[in-house]
């Protein structure tokens, strides 16, 4: 008797790691959607932090919602990731007149080269490089994203911005939104405290890609990321604040 209920206890174990396992689903091709939200105010008292108290800033605070919200997809195959806008939100004109706010970031994962188109006020810049390293620090802390159990990491990038990121191995490419990628599996969301803007995943869908659909934009004057930080001084160096704002934001 004891040896049957033994069995029926080992059976109905095996049973649910089975199903345990089929519902484990591993996904290489698909699309994500991502939700950008920017913290406008904070922003624009952190350009401003020199003078609280101008009357400029303060007419700027008025002028602008607190937050501004941007879509975009990330189209991924298990070698390739392309990130671009989505659907149009209520914000993105308000959110446009900020640079660098609607890239289109291509990204070879295996080739480790990237192609990011970004609109930065009149110029277009195509950004052709080699993938940004991130030196990821995995910790034990995971949150559900999108219907996904993610684990976090923390980097630190361009010297000083921290970044936050969260990652599910049960999407295989190690890509993630805009140029973020390294991590073991796909990042489905990133928060940079201190810069006031976060990405985070809304939906995953396994959809089949088109195959004109994971291609580099060819528009814009062709740089590095150095060249680019070059050109972005020389034109906004003498703006303050909000010109070191601008290219930091940017080059992100």
């Amino acid at each position: 008797m004891k040896m049957k209920i033994l069995v029926g206890v080992f059976l109905c174990i095996s049973a649910i790691q089975m199903v345990k396992a089929q519902e484990a689903m591993f996904f290489t091709t698909g699309r994500i959607e991502f939700e950008k939200r920017i913290n406008l105010h904070a922003i624009i008292k952190e350009m401003n932090k020199d003078d609280l108290d101008n009357g400029w800033m303060q007419v700027e605070l008025q002028r602008y919602p607190q937050f501004a919200t941007q879509y975009f997809d990330c189209w991924f195959t298990d070698s390739v990731t392309l990130f671009k806008p989505g659907k149009e939100s209520p914000d993105a004109k308000v959110s446009r007149e900020f640079p660098a706010n609607d890239n289109v970031v291509y990204n070879l994962l295996n080739a480790g080269r990237t192609v990011s188109q970004k609109h930065i006020f009149e110029q277009t810049f195509l950004v052709q490089d080699s993938l940004r390293h991130i030196n990821w620090k995995i910790t034990d802390e995971t949150r559900n994203i999108a219907g996904f159990d993610c684990r976090r990491a923390n980097a630190v990038i361009m010297d000083s911005i921290y970044v936050v990121a969260f990652y599910t191995d049960q999407i295989v490419p190690p890509g993630g939104p805009e140029s973020f990628t390294g991590l073991p599996g796909m990042i489905l969301g990133v928060a940079l405290p201190h810069e006031h803007v976060t990405w985070f995943a809304t939906k995953v869908l396994a959809e089949s890609i088109p195959a004109d659909q994971l291609l580099p934009n060819k528009k814009g004057k062709k740089v590095t990321r150095a060249q680019m930080h070059k050109d972005m001084t020389d034109a906004l160096g003498s703006w303050g604040s909000y010109g070191k704002f601008y290219i930091r934001f940017a080059e992100l």
